[in-house]
């Protein structure tokens, strides 16, 4: 590699974003939408040193465009509704019971910040505050608005145990 393509190449991560789009019009020839700096200084380096020491040789253009063509390449989408063609029904995720919670019906209660919560264990998830939640954590989530361990918060397993 050349040493002034090298000292350019080290130079082009201290540009700013605009600076390595204006040059990528330039060394392109057509502007990028991309306002990514890695991409762009990636792209850039690539460009300049395929300019400098010469690109893919003919044979490897002609193998890519083999492998193009081999390719078996969806062209256009499938139809809206040609999953729904091979099944009958959409099928229901079947959460396997966890022996911690309690039985379906029971009220599930806590204090928290000065408020009583009270979360009823369902069939297939939990009801709480007029909404059904999937797992106990989404509950938690909901409450504190970040995530901790559903049966931690409401006192189901002690902190450090594993079921």
């Amino acid at each position: 590699m050349p040493p002034n393509l090298a000292t350019e190449i080290a130079a082009l991560p201290r540009l700013r974003v605009s600076e390595l789009r204006a040059m990528f019009a330039a060394v392109f020839g057509e502007p990028t939408p991309s306002h990514n700096k890695v991409w762009l200084v990636k792209r850039l380096a690539w460009r300049l040193q395929a300019q400098a020491e010469g690109d893919l040789s003919e044979r490897a253009r002609k193998r890519a465009a083999e492998l193009v063509a081999d390719a078996d390449l969806r062209l256009s989408p499938p139809p809206a509704d040609a999953s729904m063609t091979t099944r009958e029904q959409p099928t229901t995720l079947r959460v396997p019971a966890d022996d911690r919670l309690p039985r379906p019906g029971t009220i599930l209660t806590r204090r928290y910040k000065g408020r009583a919560l009270q979360v009823e264990v369902l069939e297939h998830g939990f009801a709480y505050d007029g909404q059904v939640y999937r797992s106990l954590s989404a509950v938690a989530k909901a409450v504190t608005g970040s995530h901790c361990s559903g049966h931690f918060f409401f006192g189901l397993t002690e902190k450090g145990t594993n079921p």
